[in-house]
């Protein structure tokens, strides 16, 4: 019987990047898209790790199935690391992408281009179906911020993330090519080995 893999998140763009790059394992992946009824998760975690395990253990617990938790945000050099583990709450609790990176836009505002550094981090967390920890991996991404919008590809900042090698954002790039070089791409390059080296 295929082994079930629930990734702990309800975010259509980051579960479809999530089934793209784990193809090919021999697991069915599945989401809390596929299970309505299990509550949110309340992240209150200080650090990437304790709410990518939180996601996965609360999960775990409620199906008794293997479960992947991720946290990843934007740390923006010039704002102390921030938004960070905050990144979705950025603007507030029910700001849209568009308003977070508007509030973005604004505080980095004036600033030079070589001091918009940033860097997408991504941790990811598995969980047996008891909720104990098999392992935890991530994967980074460094960039810069744009004054400006640019591609409609993506989620999130993607839009304002621009890589300079290839002088183009996250959101101006096709999929095939964010799959190989982003922070959740690493971190999953990763995390299929912890999946391969433990089943």
């Amino acid at each position: 019987m295929i082994k079930e893999l629930i990734v702990a998140s309800r975010n259509k763009g980051k579960v479809g990047e999530i089934k793209e790059l784990l193809a090919g394992l021999a697991f069915k992946v599945t989401s809390l898209l596929d299970y309505p009824h299990i509550p949110d998760v309340i992240e209150d975690g200080k650090t990437y790790r304790a709410n990518a395990l939180k996601k996965a253990r609360e999960v775990a617990v409620h199906t008794g199935k293997m479960t992947m938790g991720d946290d990843s945000g934007l740390e923006v050099k010039a704002l102390n690391n921030a938004p960070g583990i905050y990144s979705a709450r950025f603007a507030g609790k029910d700001a849209s992408e568009h308003d977070r990176n508007r509030k973005l836009f604004v505080l980095l505002k004036g600033l030079a281009f070589k001091k918009r550094q940033a860097r997408y981090r991504c941790v990811v967390a598995l969980v047996d179906g008891q909720g104990k920890e098999i392992g935890v991996v991530q994967g980074t991404c460094s960039g810069y911020i744009t004054t400006e919008e640019r591609g409609s590809h993506g989620f999130g900042f993607d839009p304002l993330f621009l890589l300079k090698r290839y002088n183009r954002t996250f959101g101006e790039m096709p999929s095939s090519l964010k799959a190989r070089i982003s922070h959740r791409a690493r971190a999953l390059k990763k995390f299929r080995q912890l999946l391969e080296n433990t089943f």
